[in-house]
């Protein structure tokens, strides 16, 4: 596949836009009608995805039959649901989303050192697509290629601050560990070989990639999004969201529902690969991300990756 080595014109990064203390957005930001922010009375206001405790897969018998049950009703109505007792520390969680608070307030010279292309993403980035003149996304974000071990190239992790990259590794491992506990209960509740699934994308292998997303302050939140709907390409996605903001939508039936994250929860979401490789998701879920003051969630995907979309 041919892809493109630069950009089809010069980046702006969106938390520059912001700090310069503009009081309204580019028109490049702004999305047609249709596509911005809804709030009305199709938008219920109290729903929330399920909630899921892990610690009943460890529970005995009866409990990890509940729990498994619970995996699979989430996956079958809903595509998405929160995970509590998951086996990833609750300090490395907070100290993952402190690492890349500090980084995103690292001198405007120090990120741009990592700026990214089309050919791979990785790195520094504020916008996906080589389309010129396209509408963009609110949000700058940063990604890394994590597993397989081969396609991780350790020039692009942020060397600031200092402790990202000890802290990201860990908690990259720990998040890996996860998924495959999950995709083990997905390939039981499918009467499959509980291996089944992870030896389908590719067993010891299997391709992991990290992306976190920067929402700055918005003049005009009520034009644009942080994150435009989209459903997410790999076999499955761990979202760690904010604490003090809540900003991911899913659309469930003809509504769009603000998810309320537990404390110390991940946000898991079945991606396209797992919903067409095993043919039982009924409800193809899309999700997008509403404008906030500061909003970084990491997405950790248990998927192979391409090089480029």
């Amino acid at each position: 596949m041919n892809c493109p080595r630069d950009w089809p014109e010069p980046i702006i990064r969106v938390q520059s836009l912001s700090d310069s203390g503009i009081t309204a957005i580019p028109d490049r930001y702004v999305k047609a009608p249709s596509a911005r922010p809804s709030f009305d009375s199709t938008t219920h206001s109290d729903a929330n995805i399920p909630i899921i405790d892990l610690g009943g897969l460890n529970g005995g018998d009866n409990l990890e039959s509940i729990t498994l049950n619970k995996v699979h009703d989430a996956c079958l109505e809903w595509g998405f649901f929160q995970v509590v007792n998951h086996g990833v520390s609750p300090d490395l969680m907070d100290r993952a989303r402190e690492v890349w608070r500090e980084f995103f307030h690292q001198p405007m010279e120090v990120k741009q050192v990592y700026g990214n292309s089309p050919n791979t993403y990785e790195g520094y980035g504020s916008r996906l697509g080589v389309d010129k003149g396209a509408i963009l996304d609110w949000s700058d974000y940063y990604f890394l290629h994590y597993l397989p071990y081969s396609s991780r190239d350790y020039n692009k992790w942020p060397a600031l601050p200092t402790s990202l990259r000890e802290v990201i590794d860990e908690y990259s491992k720990q998040v890996v560990r996860l998924g495959g506990v999950l995709l083990k209960a997905l390939s039981i509740n499918l009467g499959l070989n509980e291996k089944f699934l992870q030896n389908a994308f590719g067993g010891d292998d299997i391709g992991a990639c990290l992306r976190v997303n920067f929402y700055p302050k918005c003049p005009q939140p009520d034009l644009t999004l942080g994150l435009s709907p989209h459903s997410d390409p790999g076999g499955m996605t761990f979202l760690l969201p904010d604490h003090n903001v809540s900003g991911l939508q899913v659309r469930k039936n003809d509504g769009w529902i603000t998810v309320k994250p537990a404390p110390h929860a991940f946000i898991v979401n079945i991606g396209d690969q797992i919903q067409v490789f095993t043919l039982i998701f009924s409800h193809f879920s899309s999700d997008y991300i509403l404008i906030s003051s500061i909003n970084i969630y990491i997405k950790g995907h248990a998927t192979h990756t391409s090089e480029c979309s």
